[in-house]
């Protein structure tokens, strides 16, 4: 793993930027309460502060790949004492031995030296915990982005998993349908079942090579529920018509994909199903700042004794909106007299 302080420019500049301020403090104090000259202050703060800049490094790696493996918090303890006596040992003869040389002919300087021994031992434990204590809060960060990585990547997959559940409950259903139409048609119109084969052909490559981002455009989309209408009319004859109202403006919008033909299919069920009169199915498009709105009408008779299922499609639209968008109001239903109208909603932000 690459050092904390290695892995940018920033911090390694933050981390020498720290240091010179503690250097530059330390020479004041010197300076002012001890009234060395400011050479030797200068010297000492920087053999010292120079010193604890190295060792600084080194405790990184010391804590990655020792100390943070002792699961017990007394061993942890133990091991963390052994290494700040270490430390302190090598800072402080390492310090004293360079200063000693270099200072060697300032007899007073030497015996005041001798005589910081206590607080300096003080001043480097500061130091280490400091060090160690900033080390830690990485590695808890760094653990924590990683943790929220994998977990976000988990989300993702079992999002995707659930998305393509919902989509593939929509295939086998219409599929099973529109064979048992065709095996109906192939002995009393063939043609018509040759013709509702090819469609289905084309409807079924349609929903199979969709992409993984789970959009497409409005004009891919209305192409196929056109083929998904043309597929059921060929199943019900002039029981069912149809109206596709979309402007130029809205072909290029951006939604998710295989989201029109469960509406469809659901006012196909509820609308042309029980009816022995012609079922019109309006299809429209409006496009606002914020929203793209897909409205599916279809008309009904109300006497007729409607089909009464689970309404899977719809639920499967509205659990793909949620998951899609992480919102619940995307999908509305009315129903009034004879007129039955599912009205979607698509955040433009969202899917820009």
């Amino acid at each position: 793993m690459l050092h904390p302080i290695l892995k940018n420019r920033q911090s390694l500049i933050t981390y020498l930027g720290v240091w010179v301020a503690v250097t530059l403090l330390q020479i004041l104090l010197m300076s002012y309460t001890q009234h060395l000259d400011w050479l030797i202050c200068l010297t000492d703060a920087l053999v010292f502060n120079g010193l604890f800049v190295l060792i600084g490094f080194s405790l990184w790696y010391v804590l990655r790949f020792y100390l943070i493996k002792q699961h017990l918090l007394f061993d942890r303890i133990i091991n963390h004492l052994l290494s700040i006596v270490v430390t302190l040992a090598v800072w402080l003869l390492a310090g004293y031995f360079l200063l000693g040389y270099i200072l060697s002919d300032q007899r007073d300087y030497l015996s005041w030296l001798t005589l910081t021994l206590p607080w300096r031992v003080l001043i480097g434990c500061f130091f280490y915990l400091i060090i160690i204590l900033i080390y830690y809060m990485m590695l808890y960060y760094e653990d924590l982005q990683q943790k929220l990585k994998i977990e976000a990547e988990l989300n993702s997959l079992v999002r995707e998993a659930e998305l393509n559940a919902l989509k593939s409950q929509i295939n086998p259903h219409f599929l099973f349908n529109s064979l048992n139409s065709i095996s109906s048609l192939t002995i009393t119109e063939p043609e018509k079942a040759q013709d509702m084969v090819i469609k289905l052909s084309d409807f079924m490559r349609y929903s199979l090579s969709h992409d993984r981002n789970e959009t497409t455009n409005l004009r891919n989309e209305l192409e196929n529920a056109e083929r998904y209408l043309e597929i059921e009319k060929v199943r019900f004859g002039t029981r069912l018509s149809y109206q596709i109202d979309v402007p130029d403006s809205c072909l290029d919008m951006i939604i998710p994909n295989m989201i029109l033909q469960p509406l469809l299919e659901n006012a196909v069920k509820h609308g042309v199903h029980h009816s022995t009169e012609e079922v019109l199915i309006r299809l429209s498009c409006n496009v606002t700042e914020a929203m793209i709105e897909i409205s599916v009408t279809n008309t009904f008779d109300p006497a007729a004794d409607r089909r009464r299922g689970e309404g899977i499609g719809l639920k499967n639209i509205s659990r793909r909106l949620q998951l899609l968008y992480n919102r619940n109001d995307l999908l509305q239903i009315k129903s009034v007299h004879t007129k039955f109208e599912v009205i979607l909603r698509i955040p433009r932000q969202a899917i820009a």
